[in-house]
């Protein structure tokens, strides 16, 4: 860049060429200066405003004043009302939490005293006070943000524990701890013993319960009805299979009720006690067997449930 200089005192013109950094260094310079006299008359401004300026420009700063803290005010309001949506989300999941605590306190067996959900915590200690902090909108809506992921993650955990609690309930009732006889008292329990018919040592695969003809005979747990018909040796008989291998048999009745394929709940009727098939009088027959192994019944009845 050439700059020629003109002048009457010179007998001839001047010229000056400038390179691209000076170019750049004079730019900056102006910038600077430029820059400077802003700050400046805004340092005058505020510093000389009640007294120096007329009336029009204190209307103008302050109608400026006013918009910006209208700004303020529409960010606060908006900021508010949504950390009051994010509470009241809040609300309705503790709510959902409060709920889910007292199943969980009906399925695990503890005293609805102990756990009061639709209470606050007790709570108390001695006051030690700290120095004052200041909460900010961003901090207070942080400190949302992790309260609501950390009831999300409480929430899907104690969902996750409910159903497994559940599940073991449900597997509970699908073992034979029912008893299947009201009153009575057992003849002959599980074990070797000595045949009443053959009077050889033979292997009793069942409990025998010595009750009135026409008591009812109960299923000592759901399933489905695998056998309900006559059988040569157990009598009028109903099987229920369980699942998991394990299955029930009722045997000697004098009426059967249950059809197969029939789905029975457990303390279900089933049948009536009676004297049929290989027997010497009215009692009930009853077995459980696992994976087509007889087991003794005692060991699941000690276990029974209401």
């Amino acid at each position: 860049m050439n700059v020629i200089l003109v002048s009457n005192r010179l007998a001839k013109t001047r010229s000056i060429t400038l390179g691209g950094w000076q170019i750049l260094f004079l730019a900056l310079l102006l910038f600077g200066s430029m820059l400077a006299a802003a700050f400046t008359l805004q340092y005058a401004l505020l510093r000389f405003a009640p007294e120096g300026l007329g009336d029009e420009m204190r209307t103008f700063l302050s109608k400026v004043q006013s918009a910006e803290q209208q700004k303020q005010q529409s960010y606060l309001h908006s900021s508010l009302d949504a950390m009051a949506t994010r509470v009241g989300q809040m609300q309705a999941q503790m709510q959902r939490l409060d709920s889910l605590g007292a199943r969980l306190t009906k399925l695990t067996g503890m005293k609805p005293e102990e756990f009061r959900f639709d209470q606050p915590p007790a709570q108390g200690g001695p006051l030690v006070t700290s120095p004052a902090q200041e909460m900010s909108v961003n901090s207070l809506d942080q400190q949302l943000n992790r309260l609501t992921q950390m009831v999300n993650d409480r929430s899907d955990k104690l969902l996750a524990l409910e159903t497994m609690l559940l599940q073991n309930q449900l597997s509970r009732k699908l073992l034979p701890s029912f008893s299947p006889i009201s009153g009575g008292w057992a003849s002959s329990n599980f074990g070797w013993r000595i045949d009443p018919f053959t009077g050889v040592h033979a292997m009793h695969e069942g409990v025998d319960f010595v009750v009135e003809a026409g008591t009812t005979i109960r299923a000592s747990a759901g399933g489905v009805v695998a056998y309900s018909d006559y059988h040569p040796q157990y009598g009028n008989m109903i099987e229920i299979d369980h699942g998991n291998d394990i299955v029930t048999r009722y045997a000697h009745a004098s009426r059967l009720f249950a059809k197969i394929g029939q789905v029975v709940r457990r303390g279900d009727k089933i049948a009536e006690v009676g004297n049929t098939g290989r027997s010497t009088g009215n009692h009930l027959h009853f077995e459980v067997r696992y994976k087509g192994i007889a087991q003794n019944p005692v060991r699941f009845l000690r276990n029974a449930a209401s």
